[in-house]
């Protein structure tokens, strides 16, 4: 089984001995219940990972000691989705099935058919629960990269994004290029677009197809926007060799 991994929000401390505290420290101390001897990462969430094992535990601290430290490369290239606002939590399922999948960055978008709406102190709240979300599917998924969970975006912003990028896809049901046809670059950003459970309409995608996105559909089924992401990014990642 590999190593539990926590998040040293302030950085990796040199040295060969560090203590973790605050909430990292506790959740190892109390919910893991790690001892003395077991293995244990820290991570600074942008690619620094120490393998570390455990000297000592206390009541909410983790006394480790650094095995050794790794630093892994940013993913290239990169894989970024743009998830419309889907209703209730599965938004939050969204981010946490993308994370475990290895995306590099999600976008919320402001789609013109989500329910979902974004505004003021409501917004902040729900961005702010996307962000906490992919900082724990990232700690379960053992990554040493968090991925980037940007604000809100609505079309034309989104549509800029698209026309910089390397590859962008947009997730329809009505194409007829398959993902698993369309041949990603080498290097780059590939952002693939996912609409909200009411679809894309048709201004939304003549924007997109005219920034140069190009419309593609998963299969002969309609999944749903919170399952639609994971699913092209594994699409994505086997044909980038990611996977």
């Amino acid at each position: 089984m590999t190593a539990p991994v926590f998040i040293a929000s302030a950085g990796l401390p040199e040295g060969d001995r560090v203590v973790l505290d605050g909430p990292e420290g506790r959740h190892a101390a109390t919910v893991r219940r790690l001892r003395p001897g077991e293995r244990a990462d820290l991570t600074d969430g942008a690619g620094l990972l120490a393998e570390c094992v455990v000297v000592a535990a206390g009541k909410d601290t983790v006394e480790l000691e650094v095995l050794r430290r790794r630093h892994s490369p940013e993913p290239d290239p990169r894989l970024v989705v743009a998830q419309a606002l889907p209703k209730g939590d599965r938004g939050e399922l969204a981010v946490e099935l993308m994370t475990e999948a290895g995306v590099d960055a999600v976008i919320p978008w402001a789609a013109a058919r989500c329910v979902t709406r974004w505004k003021a102190e409501r917004g902040a709240k729900a961005l702010g629960r996307w962000r906490s979300t992919a900082r724990e599917a990232a700690k379960q998924a053992r990554r040493d990269r968090l991925p980037v969970v940007t604000e809100q975006e609505g079309t034309a912003a989104l549509a800029a994004r698209l026309r910089e990028a390397e590859l962008a896809v947009v997730l329809h049901e009505s194409a007829e290029t398959p993902l698993s046809a369309v041949t990603p670059p080498a290097t780059g950003e590939v952002v693939a677009v996912v609409g909200p459970e009411g679809g894309i309409d048709d201004a939304e995608l003549a924007t997109f197809t005219e920034a140069g996105a190009v419309p593609v559909r998963l299969g002969g089924t309609v999944l749903r926007t919170s399952t639609a992401g994971l699913a092209a990014l594994a699409v994505l990642s086997t044909r980038t060799g990611r996977w």
